[in-house]
Order: structure tokens, then C-alpha cells, then sequence
């Protein structure tokens, strides 16, 4: 089976041999093995699994609910449920994360026509007679 350095696992994720020390100092990492000698040895299903570590936290998922989630995949299939109802939750949460990336990308697509036909017609004043809405979300 092939192993992984610290460093080969960090540049395979974009992240720090820092960051992967301090998920295993905050115990998101209980699968992975060492070697007598304390250095990490990093199989193809941990890579995998900090995978989903990284997708949680860009979710906005604090690393100490991932670590309950990280013990509820060792505590095996008695925990499906919670696993489940967490990563319903998550999603709920991405849909509406998009839905504010969407209305965030409406106003930034306005305000690139806005500035391009100003660039175009070589004045702002083209838009002084054009009312403009600018939808606040809270």
C-alpha cells in the first residue's frame, strides 16, 4: 500500500504541513498511522477523508463540530443518522450561501455593465437619466 508524507498530503490539498499538524492536534485525524520514529504515514482513504474535512470547513463549519463528525464515522454505523442529518444541514446551508453568492453576482454583473457602457460612451452621465436598484440583503 502507498504512503504519504506530510508534505506530499499538504501539496496534493493546497494546504500547509501546519494546517494538517494542527487538524491532528485537534483530533481530526485519529485514522491516520505513524512510524515508530512519530512521523505521519498517510494512506489514499485518509487523503480522502481530509477531503471532506476541507469540504465541511469551507461549508463555514467550525473544526470542533468536525471533530464530532470525525467521532461519529469512528463509532461506525450506529451514528449514520446524525451523519446524515449533518450533512442535510450543511446542505441547507450551501443552497443558501449560493443563493447570496447569486444575488452577489447579479449586482457585480450590473455594475460591469454599468461601467462598461460608461467606458464606452466615455462618461458616467450616460446613466444619469437611468434609475438604479441595487437590492440590499441582509
Amino acid at each position: 500500500m502507498k504512503t504519504y508524507s506530510i508534505s506530499e498530503v499538504a501539496k496534493e490539498l493546497n494546504l500547509t504541513p501546519y494546517a494538517l499538524r494542527y487538524y491532528d492536534k485537534e483530533g481530526l485525524m485519529p485514522f491516520v498511522k505513524r512510524r515508530p520514529n512519530g512521523t505521519r504515514l498517510f494512506k489514499e482513504s485518509d487523503i480522502n477523508a481530509l477531503k471532506i474535512i476541507e469540504c465541511l470547513k469551507a461549508t463555514g463549519m467550525p473544526i470542533k463540530e468536525i471533530k464530532v463528525f470525525i467521532d461519529w464515522c469512528a463509532d461506525g454505523d450506529s451514528t449514520l443518522q446524525q451523519r446524515y442529518d449533518m450533512f442535510m444541514e450543511r446542505k441547507a446551508i450551501v443552497e443558501a450561501q449560493m443563493e447570496e453568492l447569486k444575488k452577489t453576482m447579479e449586482i457585480i454583473e450590473h455594475k460591469c455593465w454599468y461601467y462598461n457602457t460608461a467606458l464606452v460612451a466615455g462618461t458616467e452621465d450616460i446613466h444619469k437619466n437611468t434609475k438604479i436598484e441595487i437590492p440590499i440583503t441582509n
